[in-house]
C-alpha cells in the first residue's frame, strides 16, 4: 500500500499529569537531561583522554555513553517543551517519521551493544589469558560497527512499515515522543499486519539479546565461583555488577511495552520514562561510582584541570 497520508502534523499530547504540575515537571527533567548529556559526555572524554582506559570495555563504554547522550536528546526536549507551551506539542510528519527511527535505531543498537558487552565481560573473566588475542582492537571495532549497523536495520524495517500506511483522521498521539504502537493507532487502515511484524521483530530482537545476555551471564558466574580467592571472586562481580544493572532498567520497561498483549496509553507513557530519561541517566552514575578505573580517571582529569588553570 502506498502512502497516502493527509495528515501532515501530529499533536503530542505529552505525559499525563495536572496543568499546574507543569513548571514542576519541565525543572526535574530538564535538571535530568543535563546530567545526563554532560555526564555522558564526560566518560567519552575520560576514556578519550586516559591511555589506561583504551580497551575494548571501555571502548564499548564510551559507544553506550554516545547512544545515551542522543537517546535522550531525541526524546526529552521535544517532552519539555510540550510542558511549556501548546504550541510546542505539534510535530511535523518528516520530524515524526525521523524521531521514530532515531529512537528506535539508538534503542536497538543499545539492545545490542548490551549484548556485545556482556560477551566481551565473559571473555575476560573465562579466559583472562586469552582474552587480549580474542578481543583484539580489530575484533571490538566490528562488533561496535555490526551493533550500529544491525540497529539501523531494525530501526528502518519499523519506521517503513508504520508509515507506509495511510493517516488521514485524528492526529492526536498519546504520548510525549512519536513511538510505533501509539502512531498506528491513528492509521486509517488495517494494521494487524503490522502490529504483529513489528512484535515479532522486537519480540526477537529484544528475546534473543537478552538471553544471550544471560547465557554470558550464567557462565561469568560459574567462572567466577572457581575463583579461589574472595578478594578475586569479589573484584569479578564488580565489573559485572554495574552492567547488570543497567541492563535489568533498560530491558524491563521495554518488555512490558512492547512485548505485552494489550497496551494502557497512560500506563505506557509512564513507563517509557524510566528507558527513555533514567536509564540513559543511570549510565553515567553507575559507571562512575561503581568502577575504580573510572574514578581514578576523573580524579586525574579533575587534577590536571585545576593545574592547567594554575
Amino acid at each position: 500500500m502506498t502512502n497516502m497520508s493527509l495528515v501532515t502534523t501530529f499533536i503530542l499530547m505529552g505525559l499525563p499529569h495536572a496543568p499546574e504540575l507543569d513548571t514542576f515537571l519541565f525543572g526535574i527533567f530538564l535538571v535530568i537531561y543535563v546530567l545526563t548529556v554532560v555526564g555522558n559526555l564526560l566518560i567519552m572524554l575520560v576514556i578519550i583522554m586516559d591511555p589506561h582506559l583504551h580497551t575494548p570495555m571501555y571502548s564499548f563504554l564510551s559507544n553506550l555513553s554516545f547512544i545515551d547522550m542522543w537517546y535522550c536528546t531525541v526524546s526529552t526536549p521535544k517532552m519539555l517543551m510540550t510542558l511549556v507551551s501548546p504550541e510546542g506539542s505539534a510535530i511535523s510528519f518528516p520530524s515524526c517519521v525521523a524521531q521514530l527511527y532515531s529512537f528506535h535505531f539508538l534503542g536497538s543498537t543499545e539492545c545490542f551493544l548490551y549484548t556485545v558487552m556482556s560477551y566481551d565481560r565473559f571473555l575476560a573473566i573465562s579466559y583472562p589469558l586469552r582474552y587480549a588475542s580474542m578481543m583484539s582492537g580489530r575484533t571490538c571495532a566490528l562488533l561496535a560497527t555490526t551493533t550500529w549497523l544491525s540497529g539501523s536495520v531494525h530501526s528502518a524495517v519499523q519506521t517503513t512499515l508504520t508509515f507506509r500506511l495511510p493517516f488521514c483522521g485524528p492526529n492526536q498521539i498519546q504520548h510525549y515522543i512519536c513511538d510505533a504502537p501509539p502512531i498506528l493507532k491513528l492509521a486509517c487502515a488495517d494494521t494487524s499486519t503490522v502490529e504483529m511484524v513489528i512484535f515479532v521483530s522486537v519480540g526477537v530482537v529484544a528475546s534473543g539479546c537478552f538471553l544471550l545476555i544471560v547465557l554470558s551471564y550464567t557462565s561469568i558466574i560459574h567462572s567466577i565461583l572457581k575463583i579461589r580467592t574472595s578478594e578475586g571472586r569479589w573484584r569479578a562481580f564488580q565489573t559485572c555488577a554495574s552492567h547488570c544493572t543497567v541492563v535489568l532498567c533498560f530491558f524491563g520497561p521495554g518488555v512490558f511495552i512492547y512485548l505485552r498483549p494489550g497496551s494502557e496509553e497512560v500506563v505506557d507513557r509512564i513507563v517509557a520514562v524510566f528507558y527513555t530519561v533514567m536509564t540513559p541517566l543511570l549510565n553515567p552514575v553507575v559507571y562512575t561510582l561503581r568502577n575504580k578505573e573510572v574514578k581514578k580517571a576523573l580524579l586525574k582529569f579533575k587534577d590536571s584541570h585545576v593545574l592547567t588553570k594554575q
